[in-house]
């Protein structure tokens, strides 16, 4: 037969003819479902159900073993039975009513109702059920003992109980990752940056005297380094006062500290980690253990990969060292914004796509999987299978090692071991199994993978690329679409059907062009990672050819990055959609609904067409049709107010689409989406009243994709990091930054405005406000008690209209407004933007003062803070004031008569 099929002996086929292999995968599935289950249960129950698995296994591994014994050769009861003696010699079965058997002598041929028998009373696919039933139930025990250990490590030992009294311990930690800089937001500021690293706690002393207890707990630490916010964790060099917080950065896994800090419990039932450490870590750490070498090996060639990468834009500098090795130290969040909104963040972790990668180089094409070991380096070096497999294996290990061992890194290591594993034993089977093997291998490791959305979602995209992909990419071919073009299609759209449920789990969000930007990212994903990787290998021995070759790689880098950033500036890159499990199986079910729609559909081209320019049309979203549609943004519209959650963003109309922007919000998405809605795409200023994240966090929003010609700020940067990260964007853009004062006038097209706060001041500290010398008329204001009292305040003319924009202010600050010279031009203004969100600390003297004929405040729906507060809102109305809030009435325009005599209107979006 292989003389007939033109193959040599032996010889595989890339295509396997036949069901696929799944045995692997209940037990992969139960080993996951139970390990997700047992990490937080209770000793007994864990136990219990280890037992129970067991002894259920042994039973049936019991009924197998006496169903399955063969009964005696041909004998009845009293001796040879009928046909006991068969044409094969005795004790054959002979043959059977139904004709000889195909499988040969000595074969149980098939009964009269064509089945064989294995054995009395029991048939074959009985006996495989059984040895599938007893291999589940052993990996449900596996799988819970592994957990329940895993669990117990969070509540024994001395470290849960020293947490619960919030003790002050010195311990000895040894890390287990890479230590990372978080600036987690908090109301209307930034909590102070720290530095998080994971570590487990070796010895454990309770200050100020008491045992040294040795010990294996799980913990967070958490270093105070305030020091740490300026620059990236790898800008070293000439970061003023930042030498304590970048030698925690610097740390490597499996350093060995001693450190001083205050123990307190983890959040319960959300991580893996026994208590928290906070560390003051201005000192920097006490290190009484190097590293490893393999740790150290890994973090010169990080290092390398950097510095080959500091010369080039950017972009390029941002996102090689995350294509290659998942450093995104670099990456701004406005770049990481729009990897987000287009569904491309997983090209920046490390996943299977990159270790795919590299085995291609050493073993060939992964569409010719079973002719492996006749493609790539390997044969052209003329290597042997087994001798493939090794460097397959070592590469496996250095891949984890120098990416680190996150789950998505994990889990493709494990898949190409496997795989390499049967290459090497020539066992080439399908990659499925390979799969199966090492979810189950991973999660009976790691427990923890069980609840890792990363881990999901990574087994899911391979899964999908493994099953779904061939047969829609076989179907699309069917109907003349080309076959590279096929494939590529059919691997984006069979990875965003399964995986978008778990990413609405996360951001409540459905990306409408993460198809398309994928599929134009995939062209230049593998030459950046090869040449990535290339760059990381001669970074120590040649640093001058890494940077010619991160030079070469960052082309295909910027056009990834080019690509987020156009699919994430369109009006509509995203629908918003419910959040958790609720809202992932909403999405699950209409994708289920909507996948045989499109299977018919494609069999009409015109529908195809017409469906095709709907999709378009809704994502681009043209202003003149979305006006007409919608009837937003009001034509003649001179300030909205855009609702952006807790916090602030207006824009002032400037002209032929132009706007003046004022405050940016808390996130870059809804300022974005309010001005593209509004059509502008031009910006003269950017006025941030001050430094505080709900007001400048959005930024990243309002640059992405327009002309702006500057940023005008109050002169009391703080809090410091929020005033860096503001000064560090307008650097990359090259924007100016100015400071507002009051007497400043400004005019552009028909808008004129003049800054009435906060005045100059003397007394400051050097480099906080403008210094110069206030008129002898003017009394010196008092000192700002903190960035509220230091927003820039502006009263705006347009159309006939008076606005007056009060940032954040509080009463000391409304008080000495209504004193100050410009109190007299402030009566009876049109528009009134309320302070600080429409909070309770007004100053009731300057509302009566101003009079205003509508109030607009800008609060998030449903906040923890209680604005607007019931006592401003009833007091605006008292005054005469309509009052409109954003998280009521969302984004809110407001309009002015064409002729200009102060005619006032309104329109909600």
């Amino acid at each position: 037969m292989h003389a007939a099929s033109g193959r040599r002996l032996g010889d595989s086929h890339p295509r396997q003819e036949g069901p696929v292999d799944l045995r692997l995968v209940p037990p992969a599935l139960a080993t996951w479902g139970t390990a997700a289950v047992m990490l937080y249960a209770p000793p007994t129950l864990v136990t219990g159900v280890v037992v129970a698995a067991l002894l259920l296994a042994g039973v049936l591994l019991v009924r197998r073993n006496h169903r399955t014994e063969p009964p005696h050769a041909g004998l009845g009861p009293d001796g040879p039975s009928p046909g006991g003696t068969g044409p094969d010699g005795p004790g054959s079965a002979g043959p059977s009513p139904g004709g000889p058997s195909p499988d040969g002598p000595g074969s149980v041929g098939p009964g009269p109702t064509g089945r064989g028998r294995a054995g009395p009373g029991a048939a074959p696919g009985q006996g495989r059920s059984r040895v599938a039933g007893v291999a589940v139930l052993v990996c449900v025990a596996a799988a819970a003992g592994s957990a329940g250990l895993h669990g117990a490590d969070l509540r024994r030992g001395p470290v849960p109980e020293l947490a619960r009294e919030y003790a002050s311990v010195t311990a000895e930690v040894e890390l287990t990752a890479d230590p990372r800089l978080s600036r987690p937001r908090a109301g209307g500021g930034m909590v102070p940056p720290f530095v998080l690293i994971e570590a487990d706690v070796r010895r454990v002393e309770r200050a100020g005297g008491g045992a040294v207890v040795a010990t294996r707990a799980p913990v967070l630490i958490m270093v105070d380094a305030r020091a740490a916010r300026s620059g990236t964790p790898w800008e070293r060099a000439g970061a003023r006062g930042a030498e304590g917080s970048t030698r925690w950065l610097g740390l490597l896994p499996s350093t060995r500290l001693r450190v001083e800090a205050r123990l307190a419990p983890a959040t319960a039932g959300g991580d893996r980690f026994a208590a928290v450490l906070r560390v003051r870590g201005a000192d920097g750490p006490e290190t009484v253990g190097e590293p490893s070498a393999p740790q150290r090996l890994a973090g010169r060639l990080r290092a390398g990969l950097r510095a080959a990468t500091d010369g080039l834009s950017a972009d390029a500098r941002a996102l090689l060292p995350g294509l290659v090795v998942g450093d995104t130290s670099r990456v701004t969040p406005e770049l990481d914004e729009a990897f987000r909104e287009t569904d491309l963040t997983h090209t920046l972790a490390v996943s299977g796509a990159n270790f795919t990668i590299l085995l291609a180089l050493l073993l060939g094409p992964p569409g010719l999987a079973q002719y492996a070991e006749r493609r790539g380096l390997a044969s052209r070096l003329g290597l042997s299978l087994r001798t493939t497999a090794l460097l397959g294996g070592a590469l496996s290990l250095a891949f984890v090692v120098v990416c680190r061992p996150d789950p998505s890194v994990l889990r493709a290591a494990a898949c190409g071991s496997v795989a390499l594993l049967a290459l090497a034993t020539g066992r080439r089977r399908s990659l499925i199994p390979a799969l199966a093997t090492a979810v189950l291998l991973l999660v009976l490791y790691d427990p923890w993978l069980a609840r890792s959305y990363g881990f999901l979602l990574s087994v899911l995209a391979t899964g999908a690329l493994l099953t779904l992909a061939p047969r829609w990419s076989a179907g699309l071919r069917g109907r003349g679409v080309p076959p590279r073009l096929a494939e590529a299609l059919a691997a984006a759209g069979a990875a965003q059907a399964v995986c978008a449920p778990v990413v609405v789990v996360l951001s409540a969000r459905v990306s409408l062009v993460a198809v398309p930007c994928n599929l134009l990212a995939e062209f230049a994903l593998a030459p950046a990672t090869v040449l990535g990787f290339l760059a990381l290998a001669t970074a120590l021995p040649a640093l001058p050819v890494a940077k010619t070759l991160a030079w070469c790689a960052s082309w295909p880098a910027e056009w990834i990055a080019q690509i987020a950033r156009t699919g994430a500036a369109l009006p509509g890159a995203g629908v918003d959609w419910p959040g958790g499990w609720a809202g992932a199986a909403l999405l699950g079910a209409l994708t289920l609904v909507l996948l045989p729609i499109g299977r018919r559909l494609l069999r009409h081209p015109w529908w195809c067409g017409a469906c095709a320019l709907l999709l378009v049309l809704l994502v681009v979203q043209p202003p003149p049709l979305t006006r007409a549609v919608t009837g937003w943004p009001p034509t003649g519209w001179r300030l909205v107010m855009c609702d952006v959650g807790q916090g602030d963003a207006m824009v002032l109309a400037a002209g032929e689409d132009t706007g003046v922007v004022v405050d940016a919000g808390p996130d870059p998405v809804p300022v974005d989406r309010c001005l593209r809605s509004l059509g502008v795409t031009r910006v003269p200023l950017v006025v941030l009243t001050h430094f505080h994240a709900d007001h400048v966090a959005g930024l990243p929003g309002v640059l992405r994709g327009r002309s702006v010609g500057g940023i005008a700020t109050t002169g009391l940067e703080e809090p410091a990091d929020q005033a860096r990260f503001v000064r560090r964007l307008a650097a990359d853009r090259h924007l100016p930054v100015t400071r507002a004062v009051a007497g400043e006038r400004r005019r552009t097209g028909d808008l004129s405005w003049e800054v009435v706060w906060p005045p100059p001041s003397t007394g400051q500290a050097p480099g906080t406000w403008p210094a110069p010398a206030p008129p002898s008329s003017v009394p010196l204001p008092p000192e700002p008690e903190g960035p509220n009292d230091a927003s820039v305040a502006m009263l705006v003319r347009t159309a006939g209209l008076r606005l007056l924009l009060l940032g954040d202010m509080e009463p000391p600050a409304q008080r000495a407004l209504a004193r100050s010279p410009a109190a007299d031009r402030l009566a009876d203004v049109d528009v009134l933007k309320v302070a600080h969100h429409g909070s309770a600390y007004q100053d009731p003297g300057l509302v009566s003062r101003l009079a205003p004929r509508l109030a607009l405040i800008s609060a998030g729906r449903d906040n923890s803070y209680g604005h607007p507060a019931p006592s401003t809102v009833a007091a605006l109305r008292d005054a005469g004031a309509a009052v409109l809030r954003t998280d009521r009435d969302g984004s809110v325009a407001v309009l002015g008569d064409e002729d200009g005599r102060g005619g006032l209107r309104v329109a909600r979006q």
